[in-house]
This record gives structure tokens, sequence and C-alpha cells, in this order.
């Protein structure tokens, strides 16, 4: 059978796809979202082996989903640009739609927590009544955060409970759709009598709203 005329066409198109094909590729575009890593930096975020990432990345690089930049002996990597972001939030939103085991896998790992959405956040940031915490790392927080909002690590929650007012609701984050630290902050707050709730879709989701 001979090879249709559209053949290379669909061929290229494939290309995004069979990148998009690999959940430690996701996962990496998902870290990547927040900031630009080292390639070190993302093999202990991904829980994935230095060697392997590098060649998850270089894979990602082909389809032009990320770039990187050198810096001395280091090698930065970043999303190739916002659009990147976006088609992500849109993929993992379609897919929420359509798998029923996706949306079991979501809750199984972030729990029956009712959210506060993007555009309700925004909504709000005026509000006295309502105070931003970021629960990611310091670096994290110093590439970006949501306006006002405060910077307290997952790490020292605890220990720094008493630093937050119990009279306005909080409004906690972390690094992702799927991160599962900003649920824990809210289950650590309300054990402790804190009006808390997460920030559905993490500080990606914020950024792309």
């Amino acid at each position: 059978m001979s090879e249709s005329p559209e053949e290379p066409i669909y061929q290229q198109l494939a290309r995004i796809g069979k990148a998009l094909a690999s959940p430690v590729r996701l996962r990496l575009l998902d870290v990547l979202g927040q900031r630009e890593h080292t390639v070190e930096e993302l093999a202990q975020a991904a829980g994935v082996a230095l060697k392997n990432t590098s060649a998850q990345l270089q894979q990602l690089r082909a389809v032009h989903l990320v770039t990187s930049r050198k810096d001395g002996q280091r090698v930065y990597y970043r999303l190739a640009d916002e659009r990147v972001s976006r088609f992500l939030a849109e993929l993992r939103g379609f897919a929420e739609e359509r798998l029923a085991e996706l949306r079991d896998a979501v809750r199984t790992r972030l729990g029956p927590l009712e959210g506060v959405t993007a555009d309700e956040l925004a909504s709000r940031l005026a509000d006295p009544g309502t105070l931003v915490v970021d629960v990611r790392t310091a670096a994290d927080y110093a590439a970006g955060h949501v306006p006002g909002a405060i910077s307290l690590p997952m790490a020292e929650l605890r220990e720094r409970l008493d630093e937050l007012p119990r009279e306005r609701e909080i409004v906690a984050y972390c690094g992702g759709p799927y991160c599962a630290v900003s649920s824990e902050a809210v289950r650590v707050l309300s054990e402790h009598g804190y009006a808390a709730r997460a920030l559905d879709g993490g500080y990606p989701g914020w950024q792309w709203r």
C-alpha cells in the first residue's frame, strides 16, 4: 500500500504526541512550568537517574517544547515559551474530562479537598480576610509567586504556625497541578484550627489562568 500524500504531515504532527507519551517527560514539563532548572535539579524533582533525565530532555528539546542555556558547566532548561504551559493546561483539562481513571488518580493523590480556582483567588487578592501562602521552596518563591503571597515552605510550616493569623482564610499553593504539598499544608492547617484551602493548579495554574 503506497503512502498517502498527507503521511509526512501526520508523521510530523505525531512527533508532539510521541514526546508527550511518557509520564517522566510530562512530569519534567510540569516542574519546568515553575521556573528553569538544571538537569541535576530536574532529576531530583522527577526521581529519575541523571542520564535518563538528560535523555528525556533531549527528546523534549527536539520538538521545541523546552529550550536550554549554558552557564559555565551547568545547563539550565526551561519551557520554550508560555504556549507550552497553556497547551499542557488544556491537555490536562481535556484528559481529566475524558478519563475517569485520571480523575480517580487525582483524587487519590490530592484527596477530596475543595480548592480555590485561580480566578476566584484573583478576585480576592485585595480582600484583607484572605492570606496567600506559598509552600514551595524559597528558590521557587524567589523565581515568581502570586502577588502578596508569603513564603512559608512546607518543611517549616509546623514550626511557624504561630506566625499565621487565625482570623483570615489561608489559600496555600505549591508547584504544579498534581503537587500534593499544598493539600498536605491545608490538612496541617485545618488540624490546628485554621480555615484553609488549596489553589487549584498550583502556581502554574495561577500563571496561565
